[in-house]
């Protein structure tokens, strides 16, 4: 089973395609809950805007904490596949239990377990996609992956939609049914994925700039004056960055009814999934930089307009228009990562890369939700356009344009 890379003709091989169909069953399981998740939260369990906030946060954040010492181990024992299995069995299991939650303190600790799944297996996972390809692939193929990803999150919604709207089950017992694509996932990854081995480099260690990569490096090891010059910008950017729950509270506000959120959230992904490969695609050819910088501008953009929008109609316009921003930078931003330091130290820096935004998560939604419910939400999502500018200025200013050939991987090769 190949994908073929566009434009070079090259088949990007078995691993990239299973591991997009295990992310993409395992956002079906996760989709078909989260449009669901801040209503049930707010009307079942009972929960203020800023608890959500909190919540998803943390959750986040706790994910973020697992992510270096799950990049960093994959590097040293240079493994990826044990990480990938054990994060997506665990999220397999823990998701749907939020069925049979009973307090807004239960949710925690469900969402908390779910997102270490995650934080254990999102390093070493895109380390694994890096470790899968040429260099000249990584756009695609973190495209294709990312696209496989968002469509998930369309048929989640679609089938939340479909089984809620004809009353089949409730809304507890439909969270459950999550459990069935997650472990589609995990059979998926633990019978089909090969292990890549990381590449080493030539000596113990490699030139990079100001400051030096060794072969099998601690977590803190300084990996490039470029590289934390952009993890502080997209640092920066996800402090605006809040969950999107927030934007799901934002349309029902607008007047779009309950059992239309699914239908929603399907739609925007329509938009992630068909643009994500094509955005991808396009970094190989122009550029890493030129497609997050556009990406962080939509963002902004769109932002503004959730803080001005008055009609039910504004809301799925805008909806479609932030599917865009994750088109133009989610397979730009993992391949620059990729771009910026050796292959033997994928992993860590996918940890960092990671773990930048998933630390980020915990101010930003929390601050989001105190200023939506002090303020409103015009007023967050004013902070939050304005997060996006002032990183779209450091990236723009303080990280250089890095060529394929000017990579370390290309350097060490030389």
């Amino acid at each position: 089973m190949a994908l073929t890379g566009v434009g070079n003709g090259r088949a990007l091989g078995r691993n990239i395609a299973i591991l997009a169909a295990a992310s993409f069953f395992t956002d079906v399981a996760s989709e078909m809950i989260y449009p669901l998740l801040p209503i049930f939260l707010s009307t079942v369990v009972g929960t203020s805007a800023a608890a959500l906030g909190l919540i998803e946060g943390m959750a986040e954040s706790v994910s973020a904490l697992w992510r270096i010492p799950a990049g960093w181990w994959s590097d040293r024992i240079r493994r990826r596949k044990p990480f990938v299995v054990a994060g997506y069995a665990i999220a397999a299991v823990a998701r749907p239990m939020i069925g049979l939650a009973q307090s807004t303190g239960q949710v925690m600790v469900i969402r908390l377990t779910d997102r270490f799944g995650k934080g254990i297996r999102t390093a070493p996972r895109d380390a694994l996609i890096a470790d899968s390809v040429t260099p000249s692939q990584r756009g695609l193929a973190y495209g294709i992956h990312r696209a496989a990803d968002s469509l998930g999150a369309v048929i989640g919604p679609l089938v939340a939609w479909v089984v809620l709207t004809a009353g089949w089950v409730d809304l507890r017992t439909f969270f459950l049914f999550a459990l069935i694509p997650g472990a589609i996932s995990v059979v998926l990854v633990l019978g089909f994925v090969h292990e890549r081995r990381p590449a080493t480099v030539a000596a113990p260690v490699v030139a990079h700039g100001e400051a030096s990569v060794r072969r099998q490096p601690a977590p803190l090891v300084s990996l490039g004056t470029p590289f934390w010059r952009f993890l502080i910008a997209v640092f920066v950017f996800t402090l605006g960055a809040s969950s999107d729950v927030f934007l799901l509270l934002r349309a029902s506000q607008l007047g779009v009814p309950t059992p239309l959120l699914p239908v929603l959230w399907a739609a925007l992904h329509v938009v992630k999934s068909s643009s994500t490969a094509i955005g991808g695609a396009l970094s190989d050819r122009v550029g890493r930089r030129p497609l997050i910088l556009a990406g962080w501008g939509v963002y902004a953009l769109t932002y503004l307009g959730f803080a001005v929008a008055t009609a039910t109609w504004q809301a799925w316009a805008l909806f479609m228009v932030y599917g865009l921003y994750f088109g133009l930078t989610e397979g730009a931003e993992r391949a620059m990562v990729a771009d910026l330091v050796p292959a033997s130290v994928h992993g860590t820096a996918f940890g960092w890369f990671n773990a930048a935004v998933g630390l980020g998560a915990l101010p930003a939604s929390a601050v989001f939700g105190v200023v939506w419910q002090g303020s409103g939400a015009p007023a967050a999502f004013l902070m939050g356009a304005g997060f996006a500018g002032v990183a779209a200025l450091l990236l723009l200013f303080a990280v250089p344009p890095l060529s394929s050939s000017a990579t370390p991987d290309a350097r060490t090769a030389r």
